[in-house]
């Protein structure tokens, strides 16, 4: 079958990946920074209990970036850190950090969790802190508690946080839907510029990229790759006498003919109006007539109909490996020398000639081997 699939859009997602890393770098340096600032603050107003635990924050950050040097593991990245600062801010809740003012960091964290994480993953986060506010302040006599907070602000210490969550999910998701939304246009835009509108195989643009690859693989592996070139016989007389919808529609059951040929390996493009191209990776130049012969020897036996009009449809095509070029340009144009010479010979005919081919209607020969 023919290769439908396309080579995908440029990696977005490796590329946010990136970015993301990029700012977890930049985030865990501020927070270093910040750490160490009011740590020291602590220190001087003689909390050293509190600048001491700040300080020991310090480490499980510097260690997680320097892991990420190293491995470059962002998993490791991004998980280590959202550890580290949940727990900071459970500290900071429980021990009320400054003048019960610990807390107020907490705002900070559904913004750069929903980014960091998934909707769903983000919210469950959020919901098992959501139950350690409780506990910490439903039980402030727990030996790990040490702050209390009166119910003022423990209701509004929820009600603004679950604002502030809210309002996070519902950008976030916003954020995503249009991401999605771009990545599905610039798949489509990708598509549309490497595919044949009509007849759904590769255009010409499509096809001289994979012709370009196949040949630098040819240089570096020594794998030999053959082309074939393809017209369809007295073409013209079919949109005069039919009209150009069946000549469309001739197009098209001959690219979906082509496709149960030709290997899952191989790739069909439209060349040019009636001119198709086939690469054949891998393939020599008997395997490549063989072929060739098969798929000419389909056509001449398959009805084309147009609205029960029966009309007349048969190939040439001229073959060429990689063997006897220098180019790509080279092997095309040899290609196209032989698709001249066995229109020149009388059409519904491969070229080069081989022994089979003396009687090319009552040839009928298998394929290359997949």
């Amino acid at each position: 079958m023919n290769e439908k699939t396309i080579a995908n859009h440029p990696d977005s997602s490796e590329q946010e990946e990136r970015q993301i890393s990029r700012l977890l770098t930049g985030l865990s340096a501020s927070a270093v920074i910040f750490l160490a600032g009011i740590g020291a603050k602590a220190w001087h107003a003689d909390h050293t209990t509190h600048a001491w635990v700040l300080w020991l924050f310090i480490l499980p950050i510097v260690l997680n970036m320097g892991w990420y040097t190293l491995k470059r593991d962002r998993f490791v990245q991004k998980t280590g850190l959202l550890i580290t600062v949940s727990l900071l801010f459970a500290y900071l809740l429980a021990s009320g950090g400054e003048s019960n003012t610990g807390p107020l960091w907490f705002y900070v964290f559904p913004p750069l969790l929903f980014y960091l994480t998934s909707l769903k993953g983000g919210t469950a986060i959020l919901l098992f802190c959501y139950l350690v506010a409780l506990i910490v302040f439903q039980f402030p006599g727990l030996p790990f508690v040490t702050a209390e907070y009166s119910i003022d602000f423990k209701i509004r210490f929820f009600a603004t946080l679950t604002f502030e969550s809210l309002f996070c999910f519902v950008l976030e998701a916003s954020r995503l839907r249009a991401r999605n939304k771009l990545l599905e246009l610039a798949k489509a835009h990708e598509y549309a510029a490497r595919t044949d509108e009509l007849t759904g195989l590769a255009n010409r643009r499509d096809m001289q990229s994979r012709l370009n690859m196949e040949f630098s693989r040819f240089k570096r592996a020594g794998h030999h790759f053959s082309v074939v070139l393809i017209d369809l016989d007295l073409f013209k007389r079919v949109n005069d006498d039919y009209g150009h919808d069946a000549g469309d529609a001739v197009l098209q059951q001959f690219s979906g003919l082509a496709g149960t040929i030709i290997r899952q390996s191989d790739v069909a493009a439209r060349w040019g109006g009636e001119e198709f191209l086939l690469l054949l990776p891998d393939t020599t130049l008997l395997q490549a007539l063989t072929l060739a012969e098969r798929l000419r020897s389909e056509v001449s036996s398959t009805e084309f109909r147009h609205q029960g009009v029966l009309l007349p449809v048969t190939i040439s095509a001229g073959v060429c490996s990689i063997s006897k070029a220098n180019s790509v340009n080279e092997l095309l144009k040899q290609a196209d020398i032989q698709l001249y010479n066995a229109k020149n010979a009388g059409r519904n005919r491969i070229a080069p000639r081989v022994r089979s081919q003396e009687h090319p209607e009552q040839t009928s020969t298998p394929g290359p081997e997949a």
